[in-house]
């Protein structure tokens, strides 16, 4: 009997610990919204685009569409030819660009705008890509059903596969490197300043010693013919007078 009253207050203590709800700890935050797509982290785990990354970060065009996706709303939607499609390049293409038409070729991958495969069915050619609406660089997209054809005036491209989408980025795999005329073929050399004509020498002036036609088409003598007749005459007076 003892010993069951001695445990009483442990026991007792022990209930009260347990019991009392603990006031210290406070709820966990609830979770914030996620942060906007990394692109790099996209294409890595995808694979099959090493070529496209490297590219993306040697242009350092992949900071500048991150910082274009946390700033804007109009999303972003990106063409990622995969290493296959860099291999079947004529051997050289890449290392014939300078530094900034290979960010012209990447950019020319990219429309700052999303669009959803279905959407590619209203979209508007030529679409407005990341570089400009240069004429030289033409981006043309056709779709039917879930088929999407990518045509510039270099490559007829196909989109093999959607990587990635989230209503503010779409990625697609194509089967083929956008190349535009733009970036390979020079621009036509500007026309040569015209030479000033020379102008026209004034018709020389008839000698004195040709005769002249006028409008009218009575002859003049000239000056020379004039004292030959004259000399004649004097000539011939001389003659007579001397008879």
């Amino acid at each position: 009997m003892e010993q069951i009253f001695s445990t009483f207050p442990l026991v007792f203590f022990l209930f009260f610990i347990y019991s009392t709800p603990t006031l210290s700890q406070s709820p966990a935050p609830a979770p914030g919204p996620p942060g906007p797509a990394d692109i790099i982290t996209i294409l890595q785990k995808a694979r099959q685009y090493t070529t496209f990354i490297r590219l993306l970060k040697t242009t350092q065009v992949a900071d500048q569409l991150n910082t274009q996706l946390s700033k804007s709303n109009q999303g972003l939607t990106i063409f990622a030819p995969t290493d296959a499609a860099f291999t079947s390049l004529k051997s050289g293409t890449l290392n014939s660009l300078t530094d900034q038409q290979k960010v012209e070729l990447i950019q020319f991958h990219v429309v700052p705008s999303f669009f959803s495969v279905s959407q590619f069915q209203t979209a508007s050619n030529p679409l407005r890509t990341q570089v400009g609406n240069d004429g030289q660089f033409p981006l043309n997209v056709t779709a039917t059903g879930n088929q999407v054809n990518i045509t510039t005036d270099m490559v007829n491209a196909t989109v093999a596969n959607t990587v990635y989408t989230d209503n503010q980025l779409a990625v697609y795999q194509v089967d083929k490197v956008l190349l535009p005329h733009g970036l390979f073929v020079p621009p036509p050399p500007a026309p040569a300043p015209v030479k000033p004509k020379k102008q026209a020498a004034s018709d020389s002036s008839p000698s004195d010693d040709t005769a002249r036609v006028n409008t009218s088409g009575g002859i003049h003598l000239s000056q020379h013919a004039l004292r030959a007749m004259s000399s004649l005459v004097l000539v011939l007076a001389a003659l007579c007078l001397s008879v």
